[in-house]
């Protein structure tokens, strides 16, 4: 998958999860997906190749890099609560996907309770079946 398609993936799963804003601190050139003010992803561009920027566990960020060499420590951010992601063979659109629900999740996490969105427990979850 090619670095453009990652980005439109990311920002189009983002966009569906409740409260979450979008802005450019940075420039036109970079895009900072928030979720109560508290940043989750990062989209820009490095040496013209898009990246995403997402929140990780650091214990599943160093899977994720072993397993896919186009995910790397945080680029310009701390390396070892986020990760980046650019294009390449190992990517696919349910990986990114996931990476940016767990991102949203851990900062949503974090948030006091009664200004979380959503449960961060459940959120994103197939519901059992009954």
């Amino acid at each position: 998958m090619n670095g453009t398609t990652v980005h439109r993936i990311a920002r189009e799963t983002a966009l569906q999860f409740p409260a979450v804003t979008v802005d450019q601190p940075f420039g036109p050139d970079s895009d900072v997906f928030k979720v109560k003010g508290r940043m989750f992803m990062f989209l820009a561009e490095l040496d013209g190749e898009p990246i995403v920027n997402l929140k990780a566990e650091p214990e599943d960020s160093g899977a994720l890099r072993q397993a896919h060499p186009e995910i790397t420590p945080g680029y310009h951010i701390n390396k070892r609560h986020w990760i980046t992601v650019t294009g390449g063979d190992t990517i696919t659109g349910g990986l990114v996907e996931e990476l940016v629900l767990d991102s949203y999740r851990l900062v949503v996490e974090k948030l006091p309770r009664h200004a979380r969105p959503v449960d961060p427990e459940t959120f994103g979850t197939t519901a059992p079946a009954r």
